[in-house]
């Protein structure tokens, strides 16, 4: 952490190489997140309502999604989304945006990912109206996730010039005053 907070990352190849490739890994992982929406869900709310609440019209009649297996997807997600959160959020501490923007941002990520996993359980047990809370609160996700990435990509592969940075700017993304 001290060579993020103290911009010597920016001397350190290992350090801007494992930034660099965790960026590359969350743009998979962004990628991979729209293949399985698509694949399982699309954008039609009554596709998405089925698969929470059954379709007891289908040739053999599929029933609701067992609490079981919602309370299993919920539970792994819930932790392994929270840690991924946390370290993507994290990481925009170092760029040079206002506070408001960076808060903003924050809370944006975390509330349209526990809207989106929350989605699930509204539809099941409220009805399918919920199901376009499932769509956008995706999409939101998505769109953050998207922004957070390249803003982090930028950040790290352009520092910010030292005579462009004031005293606020977190010293992880200024060059090095010697060149």
């Amino acid at each position: 952490m001290r060579a993020l907070n103290n911009g010597e990352w920016r001397r350190q190849d290992m350090m801007r190489l494992i930034l660099g490739l965790f960026l590359v890994y969350m743009l998979l992982f962004w990628v991979t997140n729209w293949v399985l929406f698509l694949t399982k869900f699309s954008f039609d709310p009554s596709v998405i309502a089925a698969y929470y609440q059954g379709d007891p019209t289908s040739e053999f009649g599929a029933p609701p999604r067992p609490i079981a297996a919602m309370a299993e997807s919920s539970h792994m997600h819930l932790f392994a989304m929270g840690m991924l959160l946390l370290t993507l959020t994290h990481l925009v501490i170092f760029l040079p945006l206002p506070v408001r923007v960076k808060g903003t941002l924050v809370v944006g990520t975390f509330l349209s990912a526990l809207l989106e996993q929350g989605a699930g359980w509204l539809i099941r047990f409220y009805g399918a109206g919920f199901a376009w809370v499932k769509i956008g609160s995706f999409v939101a996700l998505q769109v953050i996730l998207l922004g957070l990435i390249t803003a982090l990509l930028v950040g790290i592969a352009r520092p910010m010039p030292v005579a462009q940075a004031d005293r606020k700017t977190p010293q992880a993304l200024v060059q090095d005053k010697v060149a």
